[in-house]
């Protein structure tokens, strides 16, 4: 299966169907960063990685509101084809406050809401089972967290700071000197707010970095991609994407790239 998956024979997420994403409305942007919506293809189902972004959504699938917590490295969920998710990214900080659960609890899980004891679950997706239309449902998807939104806390100041140095590729120590913080403490936050430590958010928001480049520039050579990313060289950069997402950057380079979503 491990050979299979490193010689391409997986989709990432996003070339698997039709995935859109959208700022959210101002009452929410504290709370989320990105709403979308993710159309899957009819047909033969495909092996789809979704990779790690360092982030914890909010799902409406198949009649049911789901935590999918942050990943360590891909996933490879079974969804039917023609299947339609929606979705709500929360911003840094926001989603263990939301939850009352630490993110440390979630990690690598999708997790029913009501699992979790979140007391407007059963109105939430009640309400949501009466729009048949993709478009009327992710209207009210929002409009019901504007909603949620209002009574919840306030997302952690600390874990936006941490978020952002690690998206900059910042270490660790200038990180726990900005924040006046011990390595303990910085530690406890992270597993906290992204479910891991922050070597492994650097780790991950890199291999972010490398995918936004490989979008944006699909001829660029590797060697040049592993630079623009931040990784030490391309054997660095080939063995680090290889263990996050099971593909060759090369691999993923050619799908971010290609013209015609696959069937």
């Amino acid at each position: 299966m491990a050979t299979e998956k490193r010689n391409g024979g997986i989709l990432l997420a996003a070339r698997a169907g039709h995935y859109r994403e959208y700022a959210p409305p101002p009452a929410l942007r504290r709370h989320f960063s990105r709403l979308w919506l993710h159309s899957l293809h009819d047909g033969p189902p495909a092996t789809m990685a979704i990779v790690p972004d360092g982030y914890c959504d909010l799902l409406w699938i198949g009649g049911r509101l789901v935590v999918a917590g942050p990943d360590r490295t891909a996933a490879f969920p079974l969804v039917r084809p023609a299947t339609t998710v929606i979705g709500a990214r929360f911003a840094p900080g926001a989603a263990a406050p939301w939850l009352k659960t630490p993110l440390s609890a979630l990690v690598g899980c999708s997790v029913r809401l009501s699992d979790i004891g979140w007391k407007d679950t059963a109105d939430f997706e009640a309400r949501l089972q009466d729009c048949p239309e993709a478009a009327d449902a992710m209207a009210l998807f929002a409009r019901l967290l504007e909603e949620a939104a209002r009574e919840e806390e306030e997302p952690a100041a600390d874990a936006a700071v941490i978020f952002a140095a690690a998206n900059s590729g910042c270490p660790s120590p200038s990180l726990r000197r900005r924040l006046d913080i011990s390595e303990r403490q910085l530690r406890r936050r992270c597993h906290q707010h992204f479910g891991y430590g922050a070597k492994t958010l650097e780790r991950i928001r890199r291999f972010q970095r490398f995918l936004d480049l490989c979008r944006r520039s699909h001829a660029m050579p590797l060697a040049q991609l592993a630079l623009g990313a931040g990784f030490a060289d391309q054997a660095h950069m080939t063995r680090e994407v290889g263990e996050l997402s099971c593909l060759t950057p090369a691999v993923i380079l050619d799908q971010l790239n290609a013209r015609e979503m696959p069937d």
